[in-house]
């Protein structure tokens, strides 16, 4: 690789031997992957994402203190993922105890992380990117952020550009203020390996649109067609929170960094289909297809046919809209079928500050009286607890079904289901 004078003399230690490392990782990892030069971070704001205080992890705990023991910070605030634990949140008092134990450096972490550059005590989310939280790059910028379904998001919704980075590689990225290039940086990596052509009989669910596309195309970038009738080109609240969710999905049931949609993602209205490189391959996505993909999913609950006891909708964290889209959904419902509350326990997850605007709205009041929790939590997180895998959960989300033991629904199925009695 190819360093500049001052990104030399970092190398070679002039400036510490800590910071050395650093850059010594950034070299290794971007020459892995063919970089031959590194480029500047230019976004305002980093995002990291272990926010985790998990005992098992101490070598993370260790390196922090030699950063932060050298003086080193990140030269851009940053936020983070979401927080593991919520005591709000549905547990039993052993599942407390073992989410004590298990998140046992949690305080310690969080002040490690304050201490490099924390933007804020509530900048906990994997949807940083929201305009409720204030973490949004603008098109262009280089960015040293991890979190999949949050680098999915900005290089394809917002036309920033970053690769998914591993924890901690994107916090020695921003505390060099340099990352390697290749990949997603490039204009080359960010043109379509797949053609993706959607002949469904009407807008698919975006979290099994995701799925079947992650699946089909693990790493590579694909070129949607055939969403551009059903959403709207000037991206509105409802277009964002559909490539959100299906862009999680993308990411965690494959690999996806990057995706365009025609007519709809800011790079697809500039360049169109100059984005598809010549020999990209085609999949066609009909009603059939997602079906067959979601049967395909397997259920690794103990007994298959078990009474769901928990529902998380939320992941990645929802927006102001959503949180009021779905409470109006539910309280509709809950009044069709003559009940006041949902009948399986239901937890929301969203940002501190976008929680904090939603207290202040009806929909915020009326949630509690229909039985619903709402938390900044991780569900992830909490279905790492080994007490709570074993839980028959429910959700809207592919992302958590993939990461953990929870089942997957569509978003009338998870309706149907919390508003009517268990069965």
């Amino acid at each position: 690789m190819e360093l500049t004078k001052e990104q030399q003399e970092i190398y070679d230690g002039k400036k510490g031997e800590v910071l050395s490392k650093v850059m010594k990782s950034l070299v290794l990892y971007g020459e892995n992957f063919g970089a031959t030069k590194m480029v500047p971070v230019t976004s305002k704001y980093g995002h990291i994402v272990t926010s985790f205080g998990v005992i098992v992890i101490k070598g993370v705990f260790e390196l922090m203190d030699q950063l932060i023991n050298a003086g080193l910070k990140s030269k851009q605030l940053f936020t983070a993922d979401p927080r593991p634990i919520d005591p709000h949140v549905p547990a039993n008092l052993l599942q407390k105890i073992v989410f004590k134990v298990m998140y046992g450096e949690q305080k310690r972490y969080e002040q490690q992380l304050s201490e490099l550059g924390l933007l804020s005590k509530n900048s906990f989310s994997c949807a940083s990117y929201l305009k409720e939280v204030g973490n949004t790059p603008k098109e262009g910028e280089i960015l040293s952020w991890a979190e999949s379904s949050a680098v999915n998001y900005v290089n394809s919704v917002l036309g920033a550009r970053c690769n998914r980075n591993s924890g901690i590689m994107e916090l020695f990225g921003s505390i060099l203020g340099f990352v390697p290039y290749f990949g997603l940086l490039t204009d080359e990596g960010r043109k379509a390996d797949w053609i993706i052509e959607v002949k469904t009989s009407k807008l698919p669910e975006p979290q099994l649109l995701g799925s079947a596309i992650g699946m089909k195309v693990v790493e590579d970038v694909p070129y949607v067609k055939g969403l551009d009738k059903y959403l709207n080109p000037k991206m509105d609240d409802d277009t964002v929170i559909y490539l959100k969710d299906f862009g999680a999905a993308a990411a965690s049931n494959g690999a996806v960094g990057l995706y365009h949609i025609d007519g709809i993602t800011p790079e697809a209205k500039k360049l169109k289909t100059k984005l598809i490189k010549p020999n990209a391959k085609t999949y066609v996505i009909t009603d059939e297809e997602l079906e067959r993909v979601k049967n395909n999913y397997p259920v690794i609950w103990k007994d298959v046919n078990a009474k769901p006891k928990l529902c998380f909708i939320g992941c990645p964290h929802m927006n102001l809209k959503q949180l009021t889209d779905w409470t109006n959904k539910i309280e509709a419902k809950l009044k069709e079928n003559n009940r006041k509350k949902v009948s399986i326990k239901t937890v929301f997850t969203a940002p501190v500050p976008v929680i904090e605007m939603f207290n202040k709205t009806p929909e915020g009041q009326k949630i509690k009286k229909m039985g619903i929790t709402l938390s900044y939590i991780c569900p992830l997180m909490y279905m790492s607890n080994p007490l709570c895998a074993h839980v028959p959960v429910i959700t809207n989300s592919n992302k958590l079904r993939t990461y953990t033991s929870a089942r997957y629904y569509t978003n009338d199925e998870i309706l149907n289901k919390i508003t009517s009695e268990v069965k």
